[in-house]
C-alpha cells in the first residue's frame, strides 16, 4: 500500500514538474513576443518569410526576388476576399485569432498520422507566421504563432489584419501580395479580377510555389471546385457566375510586374 502511494506521489511530482516547465516556457515566450501596435498605421518593410526566401535564393547562388505593390483593402476585389475567406478561414470575422473547431479537427488528424500534417491556421495565424516566424512545424513555433495572433487581434481591426494578409501573403517565387499576383498571372489589377481569377488565386494559397493560379494539376482543380462550390453555398456568387468558371480559358503568366 505504501509502495503504491509512493508511485502515485512520484507521478504527481513529475506531472507538476512538467507543468511548471511548460508555464515557464510560456511566460518566456510571451515576454519576448514582438510588439505589433506599429502595424495599426505602418506597413511592414519586410517580413520573416521574405527574409527566409532571400536566404534561400542566396544559398542557391541566385539574386533575391521580391515584387510588392501595396493596395488598400477597399481596392481589392470582393471576389478575392470572399474566395480567400471560404478557402482559408470562413470564420475569420467571428473568431478571436484561432478557430477552436478547426484546431480540434487538425489535432485529431495529426494524432492519427503521428505528425503535423493538417493545417488549421486562421488568416491571423498565417499573418503572424509570415511576419515574425518560420514555416517550420513544431509545437514551440505553433505556440508563438497563436500568442502573436492574439496580440494582432487585440491591437488591430479585422479589416486591417485582412489588409496586411492580402498584401503580404506569398503567391509564388518572389511574388508577395494580391496586387503583384494579379498583374503577374492575369495582367490586371487586383480590383478587376473576375470570379474565376479570384478563385484561382485563393486556390493556390496553401502551396503557391507548387500550384500557381494557372495550374491544371488534379489536386489544384479539386480544391478550386471546392472553393467555387463554397462561394455559391455562402451566396458569394450568382448561379451565372458559378457556371462561368467551369471551363475557363487561362493564359500563361507573363514574367513581369
Amino acid at each position: 500500500m505504501t509502495s503504491l502511494k509512493l508511485k502515485k506521489s512520484k507521478w504527481r511530482y513529475i506531472f507538476l514538474g512538467l507543468l511548471l516547465i511548460f508555464v515557464l516556457i510560456f511566460l518566456m515566450e510571451y515576454l519576448t513576443l514582438p510588439d505589433v501596435k506599429y502595424l495599426q498605421k505602418e506597413n511592414p518593410e519586410t517580413t520573416s518569410l521574405i527574409q527566409i526566401r532571400d536566404k534561400e535564393y542566396e544559398k542557391e547562388g541566385k539574386k533575391p526576388r521580391e515584387y510588392r505593390i501595396w493596395v488598400p483593402y477597399s481596392q481589392v476585389s470582393l471576389y478575392l476576399k470572399k474566395a480567400i475567406l471560404v478557402g482559408e478561414d470562413v470564420n475569420f470575422f467571428t473568431h478571436s485569432g484561432i478557430d477552436l473547431q478547426e484546431m480540434k479537427e487538425s489535432l485529431k488528424i495529426d494524432w492519427k498520422k503521428k505528425k503535423f500534417s493538417r493545417g488549421a491556421s486562421t488568416i491571423t495565424q498565417q499573418l503572424a507566421k509570415n511576419l515574425f516566424l518560420s514555416p517550420s512545424k513544431n509545437l514551440l513555433r505553433k505556440l508563438k504563432e497563436i500568442l502573436i495572433a492574439f496580440r494582432l487581434e487585440k491591437a488591430l481591426s479585422k479589416r486591417r489584419i485582412f489588409e496586411l494578409y492580402l498584401n503580404l501573403v506569398e503567391w509564388g517565387d518572389g511574388i508577395y501580395g494580391c496586387e503583384v499576383a494579379s498583374r503577374y498571372y492575369f495582367g490586371k489589377s487586383s480590383s478587376d479580377l473576375t470570379p474565376d481569377e479570384a478563385i484561382r488565386l485563393a486556390t493556390s494559397l496553401p502551396f503557391p510555389r507548387k500550384y500557381p493560379p494557372t495550374s491544371d494539376a488534379r489536386r489544384f482543380e479539386r480544391r478550386r471546385k471546392i472553393i467555387l462550390n463554397r462561394m455559391l453555398k455562402y451566396g458569394f456568387l450568382t448561379l451565372e457566375e458559378y457556371e462561368a468558371p467551369l471551363n475557363p480559358q487561362v493564359e500563361e503568366p507573363k514574367d513581369s510586374v
